[in-house]
């Protein structure tokens, strides 16, 4: 079976395949320097217990983790933006 590190390590790789080496290099030293900059220091972790939220969703809408969490365990993801 697929691990989903093994997935997502081979979309990585199908989208750099398919890009400007130019942006993919921009990209990487982008994300470099935010990983300098100390930022990753307040960051949860897999496995920790995240703050309770709310915040709105693509279309606009609240999204509250005490709500999501009525329904089960959830999965937090979070993304820079679309590009």
């Amino acid at each position: 079976m697929e691990l989903l590190n093994e997935r997502l390590a081979a979309f990585r790789g199908e989208k750099e395949e398919g890009r400007d080496p130019a942006v993919t290099a921009l990209m990487n030293r982008s994300t470099d320097e935010l990983r300098a900059s100390g930022i990753l220091d307040g960051v949860c972790s897999v496995g920790d217990t995240a703050p309770l939220f709310a915040r709105p969703n693509l279309d606009g809408a609240t999204v509250r983790l005490r709500t999501l969490l009525k329904r089960g365990p959830v999965v937090l993801s979070f993304f820079r933006g679309r590009w």
